[in-house]
């Protein structure tokens, strides 16, 4: 007879399976609306990819953003950021103004900057929430100091990320 799992946090996301798919997905039921993430069972074992030790699957829909298409949003944020700027003052001096409120307001109430709807990634908080004004605002301004996003763990996640207890997906 099979033990059932004593760990009752988490019941929008399924534990990854042995091969990196959600149970749910195994078992034929459709994923939940919202996304919980849960630690699957890892005691004494090293994470084969990131995410995993935060319930994530390997690949595709809920998986880690790869820094490729982090990158990317980013550029086309700084880039959208500066057309803004240039458009409203006629200098590209506001630039990092204009980015530094994209940031905050559209993290803040909706995981998604423009760059991050179009490449396809959301940030959310590591309890699967939103990540909401305060943890934005402390986000957003250690990414403005550039080098702490590039330290990154196995995770991928930047120290604004730690900082902020959040992690960007995949959509």
């Amino acid at each position: 007879m099979a033990k059932k799992s004593r760990n009752r946090r988490g019941a929008g996301l399924a534990r990854a399976g042995a091969a990196g798919q959600p149970a749910s997905a195994a078992a034929g039921t459709a994923p939940a609306s919202t996304t919980q993430l849960t630690a699957p069972p890892t005691a004494g074992k090293a994470e084969a990819y990131p995410g995993q030790r935060f319930g994530l699957p390997e690949r595709g829909s809920g998986s880690v953003a790869s820094m490729p298409r982090r990158v990317l949003a980013l550029l086309i944020d700084w880039l959208l950021s500066m057309l803004i700027a240039y458009w409203l003052t006629g200098s590209q001096f506001w630039t990092i103004v204009v980015f530094a409120v994209e940031v905050y307001v559209l993290t803040a109430t909706t995981g998604f900057t423009v760059g991050k709807r179009l490449v396809g990634i959301r940030t959310i908080r590591t309890n699967g929430g939103l990540i909401g004004f305060w943890w934005a605002l402390v986000r957003t301004a250690i990414l403005l100091t550039v080098i702490p996003p590039l330290l990154t763990d196995r995770d991928l996640r930047g120290l604004h990320d730690r900082a902020s207890d959040t992690i960007v997906i995949r959509l």
